[in-house]
């Protein structure tokens, strides 16, 4: 299946109208043609067939034809608050890669020890769309505006909030604290790990200090584990 991204179409919608971009991408690449189908997601939980009306590679049209309600195949709500990379690739990986086996939300956050404190969300965030469409999921994770360690953990949580550091310190196995079908929300750290004060911080704030197994791991290795442990447990 060739799944297609729209955030404005809807159930109410009847006709759709492509951008340039996509419009050469469809008539000229694919070499669609009038009467022709497509599929489409609005990242919201929904999948609609539309038929090709005007196959122009500058404005191609189409007519929305059909809709069905495709529910997210996992059954828990999943954030992971990620401090970006040096290397910007690597933070990209992780996007892709998680999209593709199933997460909810991801908040950037700055670190006293992060590398990066600029990140492109554009970029991220057409990533994160190209992940969804190429595993064919029709839900489209929140990417949220990059924000400061010390404000996020001020916020209000549903669930569990657990953070992953490499202190030598008491941890529980991720394994161990997720429940199937529930809200966890997961702190991974920077290169340099969290300072010893946001760690004390985070604990203050009720956060559970968690293990991701004995190996010690990249920023976005332990963020991509987290999110295959809690996708395993559910």
């Amino acid at each position: 299946m060739q799944l297609f991204y729209n955030s404005e179409i809807s159930r109410e919608t009847t006709k759709i109208t492509f951008n340039k971009i996509e419009s050469k991408h469809i008539v000229r690449v694919l070499r669609k043609k009038e009467n022709d189908i497509l599929k489409i997601t609005n990242g919201k939980g929904f999948l609609f067939d539309v038929k090709i009306i005007v196959p122009s590679d500058k404005k191609c049209a189409a007519e929305v034809i059909a809709s069905k309600e495709k529910p997210k195949p996992w059954n828990y709500y999943l954030h992971i608050a990620i401090a970006p990379t040096k290397l910007n690739d690597r933070l990209e990986w992780f996007l892709e890669k998680a999209t593709e086996i199933g997460i909810d939300e991801i908040t950037p956050i700055i670190c006293a020890n992060s590398e990066r404190r600029v990140v492109k969300l554009e970029r991220f965030e057409k990533i994160i769309q190209s992940a969804m469409k190429q595993s064919l999921k029709f839900t489209l994770p929140k990417l949220n505006e990059p924000i400061k360690l010390n404000q996020f953990i001020n916020k209000k949580f549903e669930g569990k909030v657990c953070i992953a550091h490499c202190e030598e310190q008491e941890k529980i196995l991720l394994q161990s604290v997720v429940k199937p079908s529930e809200r966890t929300t997961i702190l991974i750290g920077p290169e340099g790990d969290f300072s010893t004060q946001e760690i004390e911080k985070c604990l203050e704030k009720g956060f559970i200090p968690i293990s991701l197994g004995e190996s010690r791991l990249r920023t976005e290795t332990a963020a991509l584990v987290a999110v295959n442990t809690v996708s395993f447990i559910n």
